[in-house]
């Protein structure tokens, strides 16, 4: 029998709503349940979030895993006297909240990398209160390479039975399409081809989405197909990787669904992360692959706008929990 996975949860900047959502999806039973949670946080933030959300949860303040109960009903914390709450407001940034995010992430991977946690779950962090704490990342992503020695981790998005990988994630259209060539296609095929396989999934068939409308038409609405896409997808199946394309992008997204691809290889930021949204908004989750250990991620913001009023939705988180318990077991390190 595999054992439970423990799950670490950054809970996030306090400012924001992760601490709402992670108190919330952990209520549920069925999300608690499903591996063993530990959160990295603030023991003060989270009962004020567990009281705005109306739920009766008690935290039990830990040093370590091993002091952990993982009993529902109650929260295991591994709790940072690191925010001011004198000077706490929600919905704002503050430095001092980009601060505490960032030492929760630390503690997280801390946890992966040693073995003590076998999946980091992240909450969302804000951008601008890294930036007042002066911390040298604009994000997780960036942040979990910085940490791991990672180089060029990998992005894919899970909602329902469709998986995307991106082949360019955030540069202007003009600077991603100087990026689509047949090195970075080949390449690309076969560290998604990998990433797979080390989440355990044994089918593995990808589609490269197209650029141009109808994939370029063999060349009457652009080259970048032809020159440089399909060159790329059939070096990838030289090497014994399972794809098809360039499939047109107002297509290839519906027959994923309809399980004829196992993946698809998005080519750039927008048309993955529409079709991924349009599909399902809050249970679409982010997966990063490339780093020592499975990380899944909400796949939205910090919603200051929001945060503190009990309001937030829960639903993105309790995915993200339950996408690593999944995954977890499977897992090569």
């Amino acid at each position: 029998m595999a054992k439970t996975p423990v799950i670490a949860i950054p809970m996030g900047d306090p400012a924001g709503i992760g601490p709402e959502i992670t108190v919330a999806a952990l209520a549920k039973k069925e999300v608690f349940e499903s591996g063993n949670p530990i959160v990295i946080g603030n023991t003060a933030i989270l009962e004020k979030a567990a009281g705005i959300m109306n739920l009766d949860l008690t935290m039990n303040e830990v040093s370590s895993v091993d002091e952990a109960t993982f009993e529902f009903g109650t929260i295991d914390v591994l709790s940072m006297d690191n925010v001011n709450l004198d000077e706490f407001q929600y919905g704002e940034v503050q430095a001092q909240c980009g601060q505490a995010a960032f030492e929760y992430i630390q503690k997280a991977v801390q946890l992966a990398n040693d073995g003590t946690a076998d999946v980091i779950a992240t909450t969302p962090i804000n951008k601008e209160s890294l930036k007042a704490a002066d911390v040298p990342h604009i994000g997780h992503t960036e942040m979990l390479a910085s940490m791991t020695d990672t180089d060029d981790p990998l992005t894919m998005f899970e909602v329902r039975n469709m998986r995307i990988f991106f082949l360019t994630r955030h540069l202007s259209l003009k600077d991603a399409i100087a990026q689509m060539t047949a090195d970075r296609v080949h390449d690309y095929l076969k560290r998604c081809d990998d990433a797979l396989q080390r989440l355990g999934v044994e089918s593995r068939k990808f589609a490269v989405v197209g650029l141009n409308p109808h994939s370029g038409e063999n060349g009457l609405f652009g080259r970048e197909e032809v020159d440089e896409i399909s060159p790329g997808i059939e070096r990838a199946v030289a090497d014994g990787i399972e794809a098809v394309g360039p499939v047109p992008a107002d297509s290839v997204f519906h027959q994923a669904l309809q399980g004829k691809y196992d993946a698809v290889l998005s080519l750039y930021h927008d048309q993955g992360h529409i079709a991924a949204k349009m599909t399902d908004f809050e249970k679409t989750i982010s997966i990063t692959n490339g780093l020592p250990f499975l990380r899944t991620s909400v796949d939205h913001g910090t919603a200051f706008d929001i945060a503190g009023k009990g309001i937030a939705s829960s639903v993105s988180m309790e995915e993200c929990i339950k996408l690593s318990a999944k995954y977890a077991p499977h897992f090569t390190r």
